[in-house]
């Protein structure tokens, strides 16, 4: 059952946050007039296809990715000789839209699309991650028996904090970085060791500032940190304001976690091995699925705002380096050289595959 159950929540993961991603580009191609040919979910051999609107919609073997084929239109008048054994004129060709967001479907090919409108075709497969994980959070946030505050309600077993705070004091500062929630505190808390910072704190009217407060980490019984601050906070009132900045903190606690992955990557803190694929993200499911469907949609909305970020870096053969491109094209009305794009592109993708084939080669390692 377990097995099941881990396979139908990593076909969720998958799925949705793919699903989300290609219908951001395909719901803005076909706004801004942009013929799609096809809209498929998954890679390899097709396992279900539809032809609607001349777009094929597809569902196939591989769920580990997605695209939008923006194949040209065939030619009404296709392409046989005319009466005099002649090959036809090529057709001029369409002259570009100036409107940046036309609300006509018109069936033009991406190539003829302005740059504008190709890089908001572009952005927008983020922007839909992005999207999921917020709608994800929101849900998580109203769904919580208790909403955490910064306001402190009792200490921990030998709390060393306790030295200069005191229950009912509400933290408005750590380290000059502002606390509306109980995310802003368990960010600064993130190594699992003794910590030391200067705080603003409201102890009844009075704003105090407390220098060098020292935190020691609550362990459990065979001393595992559970997590990284020693006093717990009290609930704060569910109401609309509240759960808004709870959702907003928390999308920003998960995406402060990501790109603090990705330059402790860049800066050699992290390595290769640390990195997770496709099998190393079933294997979080599968730990998710033990603990309830909470965390299965904490995992959800990890991934998808993940996607969204690792997709907009400037990194070639990716959005970021697309948007790039088109923004060049967009400012100076050139586009950078189809063979410069062509270079830059290839060796992003041999990169990239090089890249996903070690991260899976040490997903395999932890599983033998």
């Amino acid at each position: 059952m377990t097995a099941l159950l881990t396979g139908l929540a990593s076909l969720l993961v998958f799925s949705s946050v793919i699903l989300v991603h290609e219908l951001g580009h395909f719901m803005a191609a076909r706004h801004c007039g942009i013929h799609v040919e096809e809209f498929s979910i998954g890679f390899g051999p097709c396992l279900w296809s539809t032809t609607r609107d001349g777009t094929t919609y597809s569902v196939r073997l591989l769920p580990l990715g997605g695209y939008n084929l923006f194949s040209p239109l065939p030619d009404e008048e296709g392409d046989e000789e005319d009466e005099r054994g002649e090959s036809a004129p090529p057709p001029a060709p369409k002259p570009r839209k100036t409107t940046l967001f036309p609300l006509v479907v018109s069936g033009q090919k991406f190539e003829d699309a302005t740059a504008w409108q190709r890089f908001f075709v572009t952005l927008c497969g983020a922007l839909m991650n992005f999207i999921l994980g917020v709608a994800v959070l929101l849900v998580l946030v109203l769904t919580m028996d208790k909403v955490g505050s910064t306001t402190i309600a009792d200490f921990s077993e030998n709390a060393t904090s306790s030295a200069a705070l005191q229950e009912g004091d509400t933290i408005l500062q750590i380290c000059s970085n502002p606390c509306w929630t109980v995310y802003d505190i368990t960010d600064m808390f993130y190594t699992g060791e003794e910590e030391t910072y200067n705080m603003v704190v409201l102890r009844g009217s009075e704003v105090l500032e407390l220098q060098d407060v020292t935190f020691t980490p609550t362990r459990d019984a065979d001393g595992n940190v559970l997590y990284g601050m020693d006093f717990r906070v009290e609930p704060m009132k569910r109401d609309l304001r509240h759960v808004l900045v709870m959702t907003c903190d928390m999308y920003s606690y998960y995406s402060r976690a990501i790109l603090g992955s990705f330059f402790d990557l860049l800066a050699g803190k992290v390595g290769v091995e640390e990195l997770s694929g496709p099998l190393g993200t079933v294997s979080a499911v599968n730990q998710a699925v033990h603990y309830g469907w909470r965390e299965v949609l904490s995992l959800l909305a990890l991934l998808t705002i993940n996607v969204g970020i690792f997709n907009l870096l400037p990194i070639p053969a990716l959005d970021g380096c697309k948007l790039l491109f088109l923004a060049w094209e967009g400012l100076t009305g050139h586009p950078v050289p189809p063979r410069v794009q062509g270079v830059i592109n290839t060796a992003g993708t041999v990169a990239l595959v090089w890249l996903m084939i070690l991260v899976t080669m040490h997903d395999i390692s932890r599983f033998l």
